[in-house]
């Protein structure tokens, strides 16, 4: 590879869509010589494929959930110290019934979502672990 092959691998790396004739402006070659380049370049599996590459989009709001937690020891207290040690519980509540406690947490994204909730089922005593996503807020006073 010369550095018109690497500039153009740069280009369509940068932008898969990047038409030929503006590729052979950039590197100042003519376009038949641009398009023998390129696809010289997919015959020798250098260009091995052109992709669309598919993310989410922005998010404005940080992912919202709710953790049931059902454990052996009454014990509330301390697992609330444990909870204040993670910034994104928001809220940390002791409920009655079979659920002994509930919190709801905002979190940049799902892999920090699972990272909580591994901390949280590898706590001591901790019987069962339940996320609910929040979907949307209808509302908030």
């Amino acid at each position: 590879m010369d550095k018109f092959d690497q500039k153009i691998v740069a280009l369509l790396v940068d932008n898969a869509r990047t038409p030929v004739s503006q590729i052979a402006r950039a590197i100042n070659l003519s376009r038949s010589a641009t398009a023998e380049r390129i696809s010289n370049l997919e015959k020798l599996g250098i260009i091995s494929g052109y992709h669309a590459s598919v993310g989410l989009a922005k998010q404005d709001s940080p992912i919202a959930a709710h953790f049931e937690l059902r454990y052996n020891e009454h014990n509330c207290e301390a697992y609330a110290a444990f909870m204040r040690g993670i910034p994104e519980i928001k809220r940390c509540q002791a409920i009655s019934g079979d659920v002994d406690m509930l919190l709801y947490v905002e979190v940049p994204s799902m892999a920090r979502l699972e990272e909580i909730r591994l901390q949280l089922e590898q706590m001591d005593k901790m019987v069962m672990v339940r996320t609910h996503m929040v979907l949307r807020d209808m509302f908030r006073r």
